[in-house]
């Protein structure tokens, strides 16, 4: 492709975003095509010589976008929002574009330095204190991996340049909610933990970590000779964004000298709501924190952040130093190959500065707080139906619901619910996920996709009413 070439057709590219934008909400929010239907669309060989570009993007219009549920719809409804500012687009735009590696701070300076700079901004935006830093990952599932593996040298007094895990006496053990997120058990498998090392501390009435089963649990493998390594726990958990009570939590790790990571991947966002900041009471004993940029907030997939409290440790730990990469600045810069698994990093952070210029605080705040209410709205219809049910406090911007006709239970209520969920996503009015709780089926409903204002969420309640009288 020519210079040229690039211009033309970059040009028509970002037409047909601000179109797909603009028309999105005529389309059905979930996909409506079969397994397998691209794949049986597209030839089973790549093509010998170049194609012009022009059938390219034809191609993407008829095949790929119809295969796609749309995230960025004002009805959806599903998993936890993954918003893309377009603000945010234009910086992983021209991050792509610019083509540039952050190997070290002289392969890249300025990519260095913002994204130093951005992601301090956000820790200001927190409320976090000065005590902590930050660097930008991919996803909280590698910024818990890279927590857990942090605790696990902690404990082991850096074992990894020794026998590693296979030179410990004793097992160490990983302490989280029964409700933390899927990548907390992943992080401590590859980590190296093994399951048997795992620790499911139960949960009270509202889903959050009871303290004092955590304190009981600790003690337990204190008399059986193991090695307590680590807490996770979550604010903002992912079936009901409970929030486990941190204040306690940490005055345990503390007791222990266990390491205390945060997983507020989702929840995080709304801490830049001095309002919303009761629910990470105690953060400062923590010894990380991730917080995903990409969800909530609004800057375009992948932007994960990650805080510790020493970077000391983790870059002892994370470190590599080869000759190729050395400078004589080192001693004064940060290289942020040391604060994580990859050697090289994108240009994340200009997907970040480019969202935080042009939102600015304020804005980022007042659309907030406009899906705060319009969560506290749809929880008061449905309080005031007869038979539809919250199951869990609504902290944020998630809701947990059941519709319980009278005479229906067990099974067959979890039939009924899985039928009305599933007729109402494929119907593509609205998307939202069905999920269990307490062994039984419920459906979650999160709001947050940026265009989501209170007709969309109004309109979602008549349709849950109509699809459960279908």
């Amino acid at each position: 492709m020519t210079l040229e070439e690039f211009r033309t057709y970059g040009h028509q590219l970002i037409d047909r975003i601000t179109d797909y934008h603009g028309g999105i909400a005529d389309r059905p929010v979930m996909a409506q095509v079969r397994p397998g239907e691209l794949i049986a669309s597209l030839p089973e060989e790549p093509p010998l010589q170049g194609e012009n570009f022009a059938a390219v993007l034809a191609d993407l219009d008829n095949l790929i976008l119809p295969g796609l549920s749309h995230w960025q719809h004002p009805s959806f409804f599903g998993y936890f929002p993954a918003n893309s500012n377009l603000a945010s687009v234009l910086g992983d735009y021209l991050s792509t574009g610019l083509g540039v590696l952050g190997l070290s701070w002289q392969s890249s300076p300025a990519l260095t330095e913002l994204e130093e700079t951005s992601v301090d901004w956000v820790r200001q935006m927190l409320g976090l204190s000065a005590n902590w830093s930050g660097v930008i990952q991919d996803t909280a599932s590698t910024s818990t991996l890279v927590a857990l593996i942090s605790a696990r040298e902690k404990a082991s007094d850096y074992a990894l340049v020794k026998g590693g895990l296979q030179a410990q006496a004793q097992p160490l053990i990983i302490y989280t909610s029964a409700h933390a997120h899927s990548s907390v058990d992943k992080a401590a498998l590859l980590a190296g933990f093994g399951k048997d090392n795992i620790r499911y501390i139960d949960t009270d009435a509202y889903y959050a970590m009871r303290p004092e089963a955590l304190a009981a649990a600790i003690e337990r493998d204190l008399a059986e000779g193991l090695v307590p390594c680590a807490v996770v726990a979550t604010i903002g958990t992912t079936s009901t964004t409970a929030v486990d009570p941190l204040r306690p939590i940490g005055a345990l790790t503390r007791q222990h000298d266990l390491w205390l990571h945060v997983d507020s991947a989702m929840a995080g966002s709304a801490m830049i709501l001095p309002e919303c900041r009761w629910m990470w009471d105690g953060i400062e004993q923590a010894n990380s924190i991730v917080v995903n940029a990409h969800k909530w907030l609004g800057v375009a997939f992948d932007c994960s952040l990650y805080f510790v409290r020493d970077p000391q440790h983790l870059i002892r730990v994370m470190s590599t130093n080869p000759s190729y990469l050395q400078s004589g600045v080192d001693s004064e810069v940060k290289n942020l190959r040391d604060w994580g698994i990859p050697l090289g990093r994108r240009f994340r952070a200009l997907k970040l500065w480019f969202l935080l210029r042009s939102e600015g605080v304020e804005g980022l705040q007042r659309r907030l707080r406009r899906d705060l209410d319009n969560a506290q709205w749809l929880a008061a219809q449905i309080c005031a139906s007869e038979e539809w049910k919250v199951l869990a406090p609504v902290h944020l911007q998630t809701l947990c619901l059941r519709h319980e006709p009278a005479g229906l239970e067990g099974e067959l209520l979890d039939r009924h619910t899985r039928g009305w969920a599933d007729a109402l996503n494929a119907s593509g009015h609205a998307y939202v996920t069905p999920a269990t709780l307490d062994g039984r089926w419920m459906v979650r409903i999160s709001i947050g996709a940026l265009p989501t204002e209170r007709e969309h969420v109004a309109a979602l309640w008549e349709r849950l009413q109509e699809i459960v009288r279908c």
